[in-house]
């Protein structure tokens, strides 16, 4: 019964991020939103994501897909870390306690998956891939989050690849997809694109096509949601929501490609504020998000 039990990811084994496990997927829960410029409720997300993922366990069986006719993430194993412990009033030492059990559940999983937090968690996290020679972030987002500065605030959830790049030189590029709004950050805008990043617009996803073609290709890639890449209507609730966004098939569509294209080292979803969404189904649709990027992930380690 999805509403009984104790609530893991996908009710994955619950262990210590420097316990004695392996797994194919590790999961990590990162509840920290004390950077956010707009609505808080983030730090809530990992734990609604857990309860929202028991709709969607995979078991030893894996899932059935009607559409290819073939199980998915059959004898995948999974593994839930719980949350990082977080000094509610010391970021500085908040994100370094970040990177440090990141590094623990990547060294014990094939895919470490990261459940945020506001989009400032991406930075710390980052860092705990600083050995991944040649580092690509596929960043699907309606922000750029390459601000230099907000309100003098350097570690904000504006921030977070700005950051990454400063200290990261294995951090090559970064590939922004959805940017839309009012409100970009122009020097930002202008900073990145000076670096070489590639950034798309949502008003360039029809057709979808031509932004495939722009995806990078056989590279070690770093994949970060922000669920406020969506349209509103279709997950309401986040942060700062933008209209005018893609749904979910477009999202999923960029996800798959991005997988099939290159390898993925690690992923987050952030920003998701379950507060937000009384209705619980942005957290349903954040949870099968992650499953079917398991899917693309995994499948072919899976059957192999």
């Amino acid at each position: 019964m999805s509403y009984a039990g104790i609530a893991t990811f996908g009710r994955a084994d619950i262990v210590a991020p420097d316990g004695n496990w392996t797994a194919d997927v590790g999961v990590l829960g990162v509840p920290f939103d004390i950077a956010l410029g707009f609505r808080p409720g983030a730090r809530f997300a990992p734990r609604a994501i857990r309860e929202a993922s028991l709709r969607f366990t995979p078991g030893t069986t894996g899932f059935f897909d009607a559409r290819t006719a073939r199980r998915r993430l059959a004898g995948a194993t999974f593994a839930d870390a719980g949350d990082v412990v977080l000094p509610t009033m010391e970021p500085e030492l908040a994100r370094d306690r970040i990177t440090e059990a990141a590094r623990a559940v990547r060294a014990r999983s094939r895919l470490p998956l990261f459940l945020g937090g506001d989009h400032s968690v991406s930075f710390p996290l980052l860092r705990a891939f600083d050995d991944v020679s040649e580092l690509h972030v596929v960043q699907l987002d309606a922000h750029l989050d390459f601000t230099d500065t907000r309100n003098d605030t350097r570690f904000s959830n504006s921030s977070p690849f700005r950051r990454a790049v400063e200290v990261l030189p294995n951090l090559v590029h970064i590939t922004t997809v959805g940017l839309r709004g009012l409100r970009v950050d122009e020097e930002a805008l202008t900073a990145a694109t000076a670096r070489g990043h590639t950034v798309i617009g949502s008003w360039e996803l029809d057709p979808l096509a031509g932004v495939i073609d722009r995806l990078p290709r056989d590279r070690q890639v770093y994949l970060s949601i922000d669920v406020d890449v969506f349209d509103p209507q279709v997950c309401p609730a986040t942060s700062s929501p933008e209209v005018d966004g893609p749904g979910y098939a477009t999202v999923m569509k960029l996800i798959a490609a991005t997988v099939a294209r290159n390898r993925l080292v690690g992923m987050d979803l952030v920003e998701l504020a379950p507060n937000l969404d009384p209705s619980g189904n942005s957290s349903l649709l954040a949870a099968r998000l992650l499953m079917e990027t398991l899917c693309e992930a995994l499948d072919e380690v899976v059957d192999g």
